[in-house]
């Protein structure tokens, strides 16, 4: 078996970036799927030497995320095609404001409009909308993390998308580090919560001292347990604000407490106030909206 490739996302001065072969990646798989003969409509509608310019606009507030994965689509239909990006990823704008500029045969920009928006609105409501819960905790330590609730196909994008609002990346895939969750518990023990510690060594004892180890709980009497294991972060599920308040005092730094589970745009303040250190949140990915963003055409010339 081959080991996994492991997908790292880098930052610049100006803000995270993508790799560009797996965005590419998903590009000719979006496009093989929209226009797998063309777009006739184009093909019998616009003549092959008619030109468009057209701009992306901002039809509502929001922080933008894709501006390379826009100008990659549009380029890849036609490298001739001029994209100017006038935001870039991770900044905020105002409804009205020009995101984009493109420039081209109108029948390139045409056949590469919706691919194109289609992602940039997704990755843009998820940067919209994880920059609203960075928001609502700030003042407290705790950090705002993806999870693997992702559109598959999509997740390098997608938690792009999550970095370009402020928040950060919990692990990539199930081959990057060990979580240890509730039906992973309950096969390990049948059910007896006596074993739960020795278990956990045996399991840590089979790792790379470089492999992060993490463990769900949901009930209290859980936490010493998995700490005796020594793990690296303990993950407090659906557990009550006073609980993850005793939790936090009970760990007292011998770990990373995550908090999971109940996590909306009206709990996120009090959980972070708890003093945890990380917040997951499977809505950063799996309930957004696409973004109201538009692509209007500026000017054409025969």
């Amino acid at each position: 078996m081959t080991e996994p490739t492991v997908i790292e996302h880098t930052r610049t001065n100006t803000g995270p970036t993508l790799p560009q072969a797996p965005v590419r990646d998903i590009l000719e798989r979006a496009f093989a799927e929209d226009a797998p003969a063309g777009d006739i409509t184009s093909q019998v509608l616009i003549p092959a030497q008619a030109r468009a310019t057209a701009v992306l606009n901002a039809r509502v507030p929001g922080v933008f995320s894709g501006a390379t994965v826009f100008r990659d689509a549009m380029q890849l239909v036609d490298p001739a095609t001029e994209v100017d990006l006038l935001v870039q990823d991770g900044q905020a704008f105002d409804a009205g404001t020009h995101l984009a500029r493109v420039s081209g045969t109108a029948r390139s920009v045409l056949l590469a409009e919706r691919v194109a928006l289609n992602l940039v609105q997704r990755m843009s409501a998820i940067a919209t909308r994880t920059a609203e819960f960075v928001r609502l905790a700030e003042g407290t330590q705790a950090q705002i993390t993806d999870t693997r609730k992702t559109t598959p196909g999509l997740r390098i994008l997608e938690r792009f998308a999550v970095r370009c609002g402020g928040g950060a990346n919990h692990r990539y895939s199930l081959s990057d580090a060990v979580l240890a969750k509730d039906n992973h518990l309950a096969v390990m023990t049948g059910g007896d919560p006596a074993k739960l510690t020795g278990l956990l060594l045996a399991a840590k004892a089979q790792l790379g001292h470089t492999t992060h180890f993490e463990v769900e709980v949901d009930r209290m009497d859980q936490i010493e347990p998995v700490l005796a294991a020594g793990v690296d972060t303990i993950m407090l599920d659906n557990f009550s604000l006073d609980e993850l308040r005793a939790g936090v005092a009970q760990v007292a730094g011998r770990a990373r407490v995550e908090a999971s589970g109940n996590v909306n745009l009206g709990t996120v303040a009090a959980i972070a106030a708890t003093g945890v250190d990380v917040i997951s949140i499977g809505a950063l990915t799996h309930t957004v909206a696409a973004l109201d963003l538009g692509l209007d055409v500026e000017l054409t010339v025969g």
